[in-house]
């Protein structure tokens, strides 16, 4: 008697649940060789949004935190249901809490405050950290949109008291199935949400 091959669980939760609207463009870095590879796609960090005043007390940025499916490499789709798939084919140039980190302290700096922004691991002692959670950070199937919403929270380093607490929030319109297009509409959504952090936080 034969037997049929069954198909994995991450083959099957790799396939979109229902058709998305994305928006075609975005970013291609260099990959592997081959039809099958993924394509690589990057975030970038806002420029040209002003100079920013007020508080130069050193930041610690934090690596985010996030729910496990979130913390990877790949293009999430959210359907009506709430269930999550990955794009088939695309998939970030690092872990999405690391390059969401990365970009934020990078925002910082744009903004004209590369002196008072640190990194762990930097050999500083911050007055304030900044803790982040990503809630979302995908397409939406039912409306077509990319979803990127970010909690902010400024701790004192010394007494560990909350000074402030934030839900950042942004949609972006996308249009195509492709992964180029879920990319940008994603690096465009976390770009307003970077820029709100920095501006709120200064």
């Amino acid at each position: 008697m034969t037997t049929q091959a069954q198909p994995s669980p991450r083959s099957r939760f790799r396939k979109p649940t229902v058709p998305v609207l994305l928006l075609a463009a975005g970013v291609f870095l260099a990959g592997c060789s081959g039809s099958s590879a993924p394509t690589t796609f990057d975030l970038s960090a806002p420029r040209d949004f002003g100079r920013l005043g007020g508080s130069r007390a050193t930041l610690m940025v934090q690596e985010p935190t996030t729910v496990q499916a979130l913390d990877s490499d790949r293009v999430i789709i959210r359907d009506s249901s709430g269930a999550l798939s990955f794009l088939g084919g695309a998939q970030w140039a690092d872990r999405v809490p690391k390059l969401v980190q990365v970009r934020l302290i990078q925002t910082f700096e744009n903004g004209s405050r590369l002196g008072s922004v640190a990194r762990p691991g930097d050999r500083i002692t911050p007055e304030v950290q900044l803790l982040t959670d990503i809630r979302s950070f995908n397409i939406d199937a039912a409306s077509g949109a990319a979803v990127v919403e970010i909690t902010a929270k400024l701790v004192g380093d010394r007494t560990g008291d909350i000074r402030r607490a934030r839900l950042f929030s942004a949609r972006v319109p996308a249009g195509a199935v492709d992964g180029a297009g879920a990319a940008q509409a994603l690096d465009r959504a976390l770009s307003q949400v970077l820029v709100d952090i920095v501006r709120w936080a200064r």
